[in-house]
């Protein structure tokens, strides 16, 4: 059940650190993808009298079909924005401590920049070819589609009809 007054979601613009890394679940064999995502911000400091940049380090994860896209056609330092949800995990390491992170999962990846860095980076047969993918999954999976409305009047009204 979802929470009426919360909301979790996250929109990044930034460069990538490295290609991503795309591995398949041993059980399941759906892909997954991890990138890093770097985002600047300019800081003042006023004793010095200069801004200089600071970089913020986010950890992407991608599923599915998005993750494919991702192997596929994101590459190293490549400009993209990505909307998804804050994810937070623990596991047991090898040497037996427990450890925990907080991700990105990203939900959508639209690839930005100029078109000639975009032709450079990704080697693209169509222009126009995946400007940006959305990945298939949905919030409520058991939900079916709603139907139309009924209640409409039909489309059968001329313009003189019209009040305005």
């Amino acid at each position: 059940m979802r929470d009426v007054n919360s909301l979790n979601r996250v929109i990044l613009v930034g460069r990538l650190r490295d290609k991503p890394i795309l591995r398949y679940l041993a059980r399941s064999e759906r892909p997954v993808a991890h990138f890093d995502l770097a985002t600047n911000e300019l800081v003042y400091d006023p004793s010095k009298n200069e801004s200089r940049r600071r970089a913020e380090w986010h950890r992407i994860i991608a599923w599915g079909k998005l993750a494919e896209f991702c192997s596929k056609y994101l590459d190293k330092g490549r400009q993209i924005l990505v909307e998804g949800k804050l994810r937070s995990r623990t596991w047991e390491g090898r040497d037996g401590l427990k450890r925990r992170t907080t991700e990105i999962e990203a939900r959508t990846i639209i690839l930005l920049g100029k078109r000639e860095e975009a032709e450079a980076a990704v080697e693209i047969a169509e222009p126009e070819a995946f400007p940006y993918y959305e990945s298939e999954a949905t919030e409520f999976p058991d939900q079916e589609p709603a139907e139309p409305e009924a209640d409409f009047p039909a489309e059968t009204e001329s313009d003189e009809d019209i009040p305005f």
